[in-house]
C-alpha cells in the first residue's frame, strides 16, 4: 500500500513546524515589550506624567516598570548614587575637619586673648554669666536662677551681706549661706587655704574614713567643704543631726589631724604597713578601717564589725584623753564579765598608744573632774540667760565663732613624741570648751 502511505504522510509534511514560528513570534513579542516601555519612558519623561490609561499593559505589567523605575530615580537623586571619590573635595575630609554641615558652633572662632584675658581678671569684674558658673561648680548650683536677676557682677557677691544672699538669693539653708560666706570672704582677703580644695564630695568619703557614715548625707545635702570643716561649730554639728558627744569628739580629732597635715586629702592611712614598728604618730592617722585591721592583728577579730558607725579612728584613740582601753571595750559590746579579754585588749591598747599617751590618759582618770566616754551622752544647744538675748538679733545662727577646732599657731604646740598633736578634750582645753559653752552635754 504504498499509495496510501503517502497519502497519509503528505498532509503532515504540509503542515508547518511550530517550532520555526514560535521563535520569530517571541522575538516579536519581546521587541513589542521593548518598544512600549521605551515609549513609555519618553512619554513621561518629555511630559512630566507617568503613562496611564494610554498604555496597552494590563495593571499587573505596568505595576513593575513603574517600581523599576521608581527605584532607579531615587538612586540618581540622592549623592551616594553617582558619589565620585576622585572629587576634589574628598581628599579635604580629615579627622577633626569640620563638615559643610557643622552648626556655628564648632566654626565658631575663639580670641584665645579675651580668654586668657577673662580668666585673670579679678573676682569683682567676673561676668554674670561666670559667676553663675562659679556657683555650679561650687555646688549651689539651686541658686543660679536667682543669681541672674540679682548678680550684675562679682562685685555684688564680694559687698552682700549674709541677709542679702538670703533675701535675694533665696539662701535659707544656713550652712549653704555660711559655705558661700566663707568663700567669698576667702576672696576678699585674697587667703589662699588648702582646705578650699577639698569639696564636699571629699568631705564624703572623709567620714566614712573616721568611721561616722550614717551622717554622709546630712553633710552632703548641706554641701560641707574642706574650708567649713574649719569653721564647724557645735551649733553646725547639731544643725547636722550630730548630738552624740562621742561623735562631736571624733570629728573634733579628725579635724585637729587635718590641720596638722595641712589638710592632706591623703594623710588618713587606710591599709596595714609595717606591724612591727608602731609610732603614735603613725597610729593617730589610722583610719576606721585600719583600727579594725588592728584589731583582726591582735586576735579580736569578731568584735572588729562592732567599731562601723562608731567613729573611732587613730586621731581619737591617741588625742582624747578620755578614750581608753576600757572605751574601746564598752564599743565593741565585749561583756564585762569577760574579764581576760578585756585585759588582753588594755595591755594591745596600751601598747599601741605608747607610754607618753598612756600615762596622760591615768591622770586625766584620777582628776577630780573626770567623766569616763559613754555612747549615750548628748550634746544639747546651750540655754541663753536674760544677758544674751540682746545679741541674739545681732548674731546669726551660721556667724558663731565657737569653733569645734579652732586653728592654733603652731608654735604652741608642744614638743611630744607624735609632734603636732595633743589632747583635744573640752575638759583640759579651755580655748576649745565648746561642749561646755556652746552645748550643754546631757
Amino acid at each position: 500500500m504504498p499509495n496510501g502511505d503517502a497519502a497519509k504522510s503528505t498532509p503532515l509534511a504540509s503542515q508547518p513546524d511550530p517550532t520555526e514560528n514560535s521563535l520569530p513570534r517571541l522575538r516579536d513579542t519581546e521587541s513589542g515589550w521593548d518598544d512600549i516601555t521605551m515609549a513609555n519612558d519618553f512619554s513621561s519623561t518629555s511630559s512630566g506624567t507617568e503613562s496611564g490609561p494610554q498604555s496597552p499593559l494590563t495593571p499587573e505589567g505596568k505595576r513593575s516598570p513603574k517600581g523599576i523605575r521608581k527605584f532607579w530615580g531615587k538612586i540618581r537623586r540622592t549623592q551616594s548614587g553617582n558619589f565620585n571619590t576622585d572629587a576634589p573635595g574628598v581628599a579635604e575630609f580629615r579627622r577633626g575637619g569640620l563638615r559643610a554641615t557643622a552648626g556655628p558652633r564648632l566654626s565658631r572662632t575663639r580670641d584665645p586673648k579675651g580668654q586668657k584675658s577673662d580668666a585673670n581678671a579679678p573676682f569683682a569684674q567676673w561676668s554674670t554669666e561666670r559667676v553663675c558658673a562659679w556657683l555650679e561648680d561650687f555646688g549651689l548650683a539651686q541658686y543660679v536662677i536667682f543669681a541672674r536677676q540679682w548678680v550684675t557682677s562679682g562685685h555684688t557677691l564680694l559687698t552682700a551681706t549674709p541677709q542679702d544672699m538670703e533675701k535675694e538669693l533665696g539662701i535659707k539653708h544656713p550652712l549653704h549661706r555660711k559655705k558661700l560666706v566663707l568663700a567669698v570672704k576667702a576672696i576678699n582677703t585674697k587667703q589662699e587655704e588648702k582646705s578650699a580644695l577639698l569639696d564636699h564630695i571629699w568631705v564624703t568619703r572623709w567620714l566614712d574614713d573616721i568611721g561616722l557614715p550614717q551622717y554622709k548625707d546630712q553633710f552632703h545635702e548641706s554641701r560641707v567643704d574642706g574650708r567649713m570643716l574649719q569653721y564647724l561649730t557645735v551649733n553646725d554639728l547639731l544643725f547636722l543631726k550630730v548630738t552624740s558627744q562621742l561623735h562631736h569628739l571624733s570629728i573634733k580629732c579628725a579635724i585637729h589631724v587635718l590641720h596638722v597635715n595641712k589638710f592632706n586629702p591623703h594623710c588618713l592611712h587606710r591599709r596595714p604597713a609595717d606591724e612591727s614598728n608602731l609610732s603614735p604618730s603613725e597610729v593617730v592617722q589610722w583610719s576606721n578601717h585600719r583600727v579594725m585591721e588592728w584589731l583582726r592583728s591582735v586576735d579580736l577579730a569578731e568584735y572588729a564589725p562592732n567599731l562601723r558607725g562608731s567613729g573611732v579612728h587613730g586621731g581619737l584613740i591617741i588625742l582624747e584623753p578620755r578614750f581608753t582601753g576600757d572605751t574601746l571595750a564598752m564599743l565593741l559590746n565585749i561583756p564585762p564579765q569577760k574579764t581576760l579579754l578585756r585585759r588582753h585588749l588594755t595591755t594591745k591598747f596600751n601598747a599601741l598608744i605608747g607610754p607618753e599617751a598612756e600615762q596622760e590618759k591615768r591622770e586625766k582618770m584620777t582628776s577630780p573632774a573626770y567623766t569616763p566616754l559613754t555612747t549615750t551622752a548628748k550634746v544639747r544647744p546651750r540655754k541663753l540667760g536674760f544677758s544674751h538675748f540682746g545679741n541674739i538679733r545681732k548674731k546669726k545662727f551660721d556667724e558663731s565663732t565657737d569653733y569645734i577646732c579652732p586653728m592654733e599657731p603652731s608654735d604652741s604646740v608642744p614638743d611630744r613624741v607624735y609632734g603636732g598633736y595633743r589632747g583635744l578634750s573640752p575638759l583640759d582645753a579651755p580655748e576649745v570648751d565648746g561642749l561646755d559653752q556652746v552645748g550643754q552635754i546631757s
